[in-house]
């Protein structure tokens, strides 16, 4: 409620008892964001023509005007439609009109009124009215004067709370005895909306209009009550943290006079110290000399202040000018990578091509190398060994299973516990700026509500942007151009192309039997001995039980299994060397059960003899290639296929389209047309537990389908890849390499392929061809002549029935 101007109620209790005759006719004056009430005054700025002009003709006749409030403030020539019809006759007290033309007065409010007619609408608004009494009360009973005196009292209250009340205003509120008058004044000192002011005043039951002034008013009363006291307590806090402020600059004071150290200065001296070692960019120096000052400035205790300290030590400890200096020598580089690795030739030719390009040219930007391969080919290891081989630091941090974009760009200081991500914490941790940087699991990064951490590193993984690579707590470009970034994967299906575009991509195919037997004597055989206490006086292993070891007890691309079965080896003999028993011990194939138990994998056990409706497929998985069998079988029924073994969308397409295949081509096999009406199909990929999907499936499920409607086995040493067409051409299929490997594992002597894959045989390695026979293939006949013979296509024999015999 605003304060009330004294002089002004004394002259609204002297004049109201005054007859005035009011005309019928008025000027119009519309007004914007305000109700008028009777005797209120107020002063209004009049600038729009209209409005000027009524003031004018009001100023030349009875100074009356009829003030109405627009329903719409934004509308500038208001129309009859757009203000309420009942509004208040005012009285002009003074007028002055100023140097734009435009007048500033101050109106009286004298009684209500309603527009019965708009006269003219042309230069100014002239309306016909007639004048509203309220109802009226010969006399008040006790529950009106109860609701007059709450009236009084909330008026009291609020103009105590704001700090407005005085004695006058007291005793003016107490001679107001028409609850009308005291309804109007209330109704004039609230901040009201112009709806409910607007039905205040059409209101002409005066206690009733005071009922609802009163629920206004309280309402008001009870948000200054909460307004005070929040603001009660606002100036407590404040005053707790000056009374603070001045008690710690008075110990400084006193500190310094008894020659004692202040902490907050030597603070601020230290962290300058470090940043002029540190040797920042110039940007990055500002930034830091900037955020010293604030910390200057902040209270030693405010929350604030832990924030900046903390941001401080981030671009302190960052390397933005410390690297290593790259000592590459490409001979150097080669003996260290043939003694971590052997074999892989591929993949260490283009290291070498790579590490050659840096040598001659060291500020060329650096293609993201990424290494694809099963678990356990070396991926991880190779990195090390080239961030050895150039001297740099290295440092491996594992990307799989994140889902939070700011595991890579770093949270925002606003949050608390942020931190840079992780980049910036591996360059921190490193202490150089150009490190090998490995970037493992790659192709397990997840998405979800938090962002795309994948695409978050197409910045940090593209060299023509990350020399200005923005993390978001430091808010400042840190150059990731010198870093060397290794990324490693399993596959490259679940990677984004836009991320994929951007590296160079290494495959990893796996070991053959042979190179894992030279890695296990090389490499695995010292370093278990090592780690278990033994010596090789002590215990050691002949070839032929690290071949069985290979062959049936492990079944993998890569080396990982193979090593826990060493160790279980060699924790077995450190146990009974521990327990006093004489040494040495030797394992060889004979005793090789004692250790390891029986073995687990046997390759020729499924296929001992060839089987009718059993063809060997090839399947390429993230651990390597492995063998798939495909079983097909002929029911009696009504002509449906039955797929099982849990197998996806393209595999179930393979198989449809082998089954129409071998029913389109039915006759060349001796079967009538209508050989499969009363038959049903079943085709079953073992394991069934083990979903399956792929696009190279397709012949092998229809030469299993063809063995068992002509009943001719399928050649047990044969396995096959590739995808059917409707028309039988065999097309191409990916990682024959893997899959070659697997097939060794497995025993395999011969491998159909694609023709359009017969020029991947040269990077099979010559091991690999020595032991496997590859026949390429261009249709499906090709495939059926091979894998289960010419007699294929010749009509099975027919049984002619018995004769009768004749009865004698």
């Amino acid at each position: 409620m605003a304060e009330m101007d004294h002089d002004n109620i004394i002259n609204i209790l002297e004049e109201r008892d005054e007859e005035t005759r009011l005309p019928e006719k008025l000027p119009l004056l519309p007004v914007r964001d305000v109700v008028v009430f009777t005797d209120m005054v107020l002063p209004l700025f009049i600038g729009r023509d209209k409005s000027v002009r009524a003031v004018e003709l009001a100023m030349r006749k009875e100074r009356l005007l009829f003030l109405v409030t627009q329903k719409d403030p934004a509308v500038e020539d208001p129309r009859p439609d757009d203000v309420y019809r009942v509004g208040t006759i005012c009285r002009i007290l003074r007028v002055v009109k100023l140097p734009d033309g435009n007048f500033k007065t101050l109106i009286q409010g004298i009684d209500k009124g309603r527009i019965t007619r708009f006269i003219s609408q042309k230069s100014i608004y002239n309306v016909k009215i007639e004048t509203i009494k309220d109802i009226y009360y010969e006399e008040l009973n006790l529950e009106h004067q109860a609701l007059m005196k709450t009236v009084r009292e909330n008026c009291e209250k609020i103009l105590t709370i704001r700090g407005d009340f005085s004695t006058e205003i007291g005793i003016l509120l107490n001679e107001i005895e028409d609850p009308g008058k005291l309804a109007d004044l209330v109704s004039s000192n609230l901040n009201l909306k112009i709806e409910e002011a607007q039905a205040l005043l059409e209101l002409l039951d005066p206690i009733e209009r005071l009922r609802k002034a009163n629920d206004l008013l309280s309402r008001e009363v009870e948000l200054s009550m909460v307004q005070a006291k929040i603001q009660s307590n606002v100036r407590d806090e404040i005053s707790k943290s000056q009374r603070d402020y001045f008690l710690r600059e008075q110990m400084r004071a006193i500190n310094k006079e008894l020659g004692e150290f202040d902490e907050k200065a030597e603070e601020i001296t230290g962290y300058k110290k470090q940043l002029k070692r540190a040797k920042l960019p110039l940007e990055v120096q500002k930034e830091a000399e900037k955020q010293l000052k604030r910390l200057d400035q902040v209270h030693p205790d405010a929350s604030e202040s832990s924030v900046i300290r903390s941001y401080l030590e981030w671009l302190i400890e960052l390397p933005w000018s410390k690297s290593t200096r790259d000592m590459i020598d490409i001979l150097t580089a080669k003996k260290v990578l043939d003694k971590h690795h052997h074999g892989l030739d591929n993949v260490k030719d283009r290291i070498l091509e790579y590490l050659s390009v840096r040598k001659l040219n060291p500020k060329k930007k650096g293609q993201i190398l990424c290494f694809v391969g099963p678990p356990g080919v070396g991926k991880t290891s190779l990195g090390q060994a080239i961030a050895k081989a150039m001297n740099r630091k290295f440092f491996r941090v594992s990307l799989g299973g994140i889902r939070d974009e700011a595991e890579i760009r770093g949270h925002r200081r606003t949050y608390i516990g942020a931190m840079p991500g992780r980049i910036l914490q591996g360059l921190k941790q490193c202490g150089k700026n150009n490190p090998v940087f490995m970037m493992d699991e790659i192709d397990k990064i997840g998405v979800d509500f938090r962002g795309d951490p994948a695409s978050a590193l197409l910045e940090a993984l593209d060299p023509e942007q990350n020399a200005n690579f923005s993390d978001h707590y430091l808010n400042i470009p840190f150059d990731l151009s010198n870093v060397m970034f290794i990324l490693t994967a399993n596959m490259t299906d679940t990677i984004p192309s836009a991320l994929l575009d951007r590296m160079e991509v290494i495959y990893l195919s796996g070991y053959t039997a042979d190179e894992k037997a030279a890695i296990v004597n090389t490499h695995l055989l010292p370093r278990q001995i090592a780690d278990h206490g033994l010596t090789k006086k002590k215990v050691s292993i002949s070839d032929s039980a690290i071949r069985q070891i290979i062959e049936e007890y492990t079944s993998e691309a890569g080396l990982r299994n193979l090593e826990r079965e060493l160790a279980t080896i060699y924790r077995k003999v450190a146990r009974q060397v521990a327990e006093g028993k004489k040494s040495p011990f030797v394992i060889t194939r004979n005793n090789l059960q004692k250790y390891l138990g029986v073995a687990k994998y046997i390759p020729e056990m499924d296929q001992e003899e060839s089987q009718v409706g059993l063809a060997t497929g090839l399947a390429w998985t993230n651990v390597g290639g492995e063998v798939l069998y495909v079983e097909a079988s002929l029911l009696e029924g009504k002509g449906e296929l039955i797929i099982t073994g849990q197998l996806g969308e393209v595999m179930q397409e393979s198989a449809r389209a082998a089954v129409s295949y071998a029913r389109s081509h039915c006759q060349s096999f001796g079967l009538k047309k209508n050989f499969f009406e009363n038959l049903d199909i079943h085709i079953h990929v073992p394991a069934g537990a083990i979903p399956k999907d792929g696009p190279s499936a397709g012949i092998a499920m229809a030469t299993a389908l063809i063995s068992a409607i002509t009943e001719k086995p399928v050649n047990t040493d044969v396995a096959m890849t590739g995808e059917i067409t409707l028309r039988g051409r065999v097309l191409p299929i990916g990682g024959l390499k893997e899959k070659a490997i697997g097939a060794i594992r497995a025993g395999i002597k011969t491998i159909i392929i694609p023709e359009k894959n017969k020029k991947e045989l040269a990077e099979i390695p010559k091991v690999v061809k020595r032991k496997i026979k590859f026949i390429s293939v261009s249709h499906i006949d090709d495939v059926i002549t091979i894998a289960i013979g010419k007699d294929a296509f010749q009509p099975p024999p027919v049984c002619k029935p018995a004769r009768k015999k004749k009865n004698r």
